[in-house]
């Protein structure tokens, strides 16, 4: 009898521990997660030609007020975007010059995924 009770506790504990685990994964507390897709970026081996690339396209820059980092959303107009040449890798995201650097970003979204350096 003790060896069931003891069974069935190891059972609970096993099968309630990843339900857990999930429950509180998606908690924060004070602000939202900043979530990127992780989807195919350029290599970094490919990076400085793909800046070669970028320089002799010529492309406008466009300039915000804030600081140019990974999460930010930018704006919905005076933004052009540029597909990245199959070339450099195979991905869904486009490429923009934002304040003097190149930045790859979600279309849909316009937020940035990556800053090329």
């Amino acid at each position: 009898m003790r060896n069931r009770i003891l069974a069935l506790a190891t059972l609970a504990a096993a099968i309630g521990s990843p339900l857990a685990a999930q429950a509180q994964s998606g908690v924060t507390v004070g602000r939202a997660p900043v979530v990127v897709d992780s989807g195919p970026t350029i290599a970094v081996e490919q990076r400085p030609a793909f800046r070669d690339y970028v320089v002799e396209q010529r492309v406008p820059a466009f300039r915000i007020p804030d600081r140019v980092v990974v999460g930010a959303t930018l704006p919905e107009s005076g933004v052009t975007y540029y597909d990245v040449p199959q070339r450099f890798g195979a991905t869904t995201y486009r490429y923009t010059v934002v304040n003097g650097e190149t930045v790859l970003v979600e279309p849909r979204s316009r937020r940035i995924v990556e800053v090329i350096d």
